[in-house]
């Protein structure tokens, strides 16, 4: 039982999840020829797996291993693309009646809004400067080089779509405008469906936002609830980077190869839900705790409004006057 807790801890995750995982992209890892040596399968995913646990350097990481650093730093971005290729498995958008009427229910079931399949937000992930011209664009808000990561989310804190190829000057409403969601929801895709994202985002009628100053009680019922139903996302995130530190450290490999750690890491987080893993540290829930206490005790922080707003807002906030008055109003606690 002791070294089943060490290889958790030290992985991040269970030795059956990674014998689930090991299948699927065994082919893709093997050598054509048993020569020189050549690294297992099972020895390259572990390698990949301390690497995103840790986070790092490449030398710690192959002295661990066992192994060359060169060899290390071969074997990683090949794992990491490897897992990436199963993206369109592991992470799926509701896309039948069915997957969309239960990502409802278990959203509603939160604090019950209404037609939500999704929350959506961004976090920035650290990186290396990425070097050339266009370097400082990688540079955030906060003076660091991250690529800025969207990530849209079910009601059981799994991503449906994460985009993960933007530089971190660009802004989240940026982000979301040129990715393929706004698209989707406009060609009805999603009918009868929205998605829940902060005040950083355009208010239309599949995405909406907190009101910036609540002053009825159905105002108030309104951002509560979207509080709390929304904050499966930040669940989400901080889940993901405390499983895998990696992301939180910071990414110390060429940009394309981040790129590719970053998808894999979520898809191996929706890999983790799927087998009921546990959460490497107990702090999320804490903190997932004192939010739900704050919403409880009715201290909802006012959020400014959003003055990078594009696109069709004026029927967004319109649509969500509507949801107030006609359906937050008649809500009673």
């Amino acid at each position: 039982m002791i070294w089943l807790i060490s290889f958790f801890f030290k992985f991040r995750l269970t030795k059956e999840t990674v014998m689930v995982l090991l299948p699927l992209i065994e082919g893709l890892l093997e050598f054509p020829i048993e020569t020189n040596q050549c690294i297992s399968p099972i020895s390259q995913l572990l390698t990949a797996l301390r690497y995103y646990a840790t986070g790092s350097h490449l030398d710690s990481i192959a002295d661990y291993m066992g192994m060359h650093s060169t060899t290390a730093v071969r074997i990683i971005p090949k794992v990491s693309r490897a897992i990436a290729s199963l993206y369109s498995r592991f992470v799926k958008l509701p896309v039948t009646e069915d997957e969309r009427s239960k990502a409802m229910r278990n959203f509603y079931d939160i604090a019950r809004f209404p037609h939500v399949i999704g929350a959506i937000d961004c976090t920035h992930v650290k990186i290396v400067s990425p070097g050339g011209t266009d370097a400082e664009v990688f540079r955030n808000r906060k003076s660091y080089f991250s690529i800025n990561v969207q990530g849209i989310c079910d009601a059981n804190m799994k991503f449906i779509n994460v985009v993960a190829r933007w530089p971190g000057s660009s802004h989240d409403a940026t982000i979301f405008n040129m990715s393929n969601m706004p698209t989707y929801f406009e060609d009805n895709r999603f009918p009868n469906s929205i998605l829940l994202g902060d005040s950083g985002y355009p208010c239309r009628n599949y995405l909406l936002t907190p009101l910036p100053n609540p002053r009825t009680e159905a105002e108030q019922l309104y951002n509560q609830s979207h509080i709390r139903t929304r904050n499966k996302i930040e669940c989400c995130f901080g889940i993901l980077k405390r499983r895998f530190p990696v992301l939180a450290y910071g990414c110390r490999l060429k940009l394309q190869n981040s790129l590719s750690v970053i998808v894999a890491v979520t898809v191996l987080h929706n890999l983790a839900r799927d087998m009921n893993e546990s959460v490497p540290d107990a702090d999320e829930e804490r903190d997932i705790q004192d939010l739900s206490d704050l919403i409880a005790n009715g201290n909802i922080p006012n959020v400014p409004p959003n003055d990078n707003a594009v696109g069709p807002a004026t029927s967004g906030m319109q649509f969500r006057s509507q949801l107030v008055t006609e359906y937050f109003a008649t809500l009673h606690d």
